[in-house]
């Protein structure tokens, strides 16, 4: 199958700043594109494009005086196998002695993600008792996804995950910050993911379509997809950037006063022609 993505942002900006964007595909979907992936900034400025320690691909811009607004826009046509998520019933949960050193950062507390806190003694009272591996996982996510009411008035962009739990509401960044600091508190490494996630394969939603947040963890050799917010399988996921939690794979980051004046999100079935699919 066929997926069209793409965006349109605009921020509008009072000084002199640097931007940071991790608008790309992932790298390791960039082989899926029809045609090279293209971010166009406007006003036309400079771009400095680099790896970060993720993996992700980023790009920097220094908008010089007198610039006031700085867009970012893309289009594109990504090649999808059309099957949903993978799921493993047998996938086993690692001892933390065995895991590759590689993974053992997403064990550890991040700045939305606090394993050290009350809720590492939540976790194991909630979830001690549950089977190692794929069910201990899936555990998590029924909670978590009966636990959070998702609204996007309640959005807020500083929750951490104690936070959300706490309070019972939020956003997918919410549901996905929640999972992930449940699994490492039960010693599970799982890192935070962000990208593209359209009604592929269920009734169209009500919402303005966005960015999506899941989270990936690793079990039995590899790393595996889970999304507390659905807490389904889901058809045309197309990830973009991977890190600790929200904080790393920021959409754009700004270094200075700045205000968002549009945000649309493009992600819907096409043909190879780039003709809309029927929905369901």
């Amino acid at each position: 199958m066929y997926i069209k993505i793409g965006f349109d942002i605009h921020l509008a900006i009072t000084s002199p700043m640097a931007l940071i964007y991790v608008l790309h595909v992932h790298p390791s979907r960039q082989g899926d594109l029809l045609a090279p992936e293209v971010v166009m900034v406007q006003p036309s400025l400079l771009v400095d494009e680099y790896l970060d320690g993720f993996g992700n691909l980023c790009g920097r811009v220094n908008a010089p005086a007198g610039v006031s607004e700085v867009w970012f826009q893309s289009e594109s046509i990504i090649r999808d196998s059309g099957l949903p998520d993978e799921v493993n019933w047998s996938a086993w949960q690692h001892d933390p002695t065995e895991l590759p050193p590689e993974t053992l950062q997403f064990l550890l507390p991040s700045r939305y993600c606090e394993v050290d806190s009350e809720l590492l003694q939540f976790a194991w009272n909630q979830f001690g008792q549950t089977p190692m591996g794929w069910a201990r996982v899936q555990a998590i996510c029924d909670f978590t996804n009966k636990h959070i009411r998702f609204d996007y008035n309640a959005a807020r962009a500083t929750r951490t995950a104690v936070e959300g739990w706490r309070e019972g509401t939020g956003v997918c960044r919410d549901f996905t910050h929640l999972a992930v600091t449940l699994c490492r508190c039960m010693n599970i490494p799982a890192r935070y993911c962000t990208g593209y996630l359209g009604d592929i394969g269920i009734a169209p939603v009500p919402y303005p379509m966005d960015f999506s947040a899941w989270f990936e963890v690793f079990l039995g050799g590899r790393w595996y997809t889970f999304d507390a917010r659905h807490n389904t399988p889901r058809i045309g996921r197309v990830v973009m950037a991977r890190g600790r939690d929200a904080g790393d794979v920021p959409i754009t980051m700004a270094f200075g006063p700045h205000m968002l004046k549009k945000f649309e999100v493009t992600t819907y079935e096409v043909d190879a022609c780039g003709n809309a699919m029927q929905t369901v």
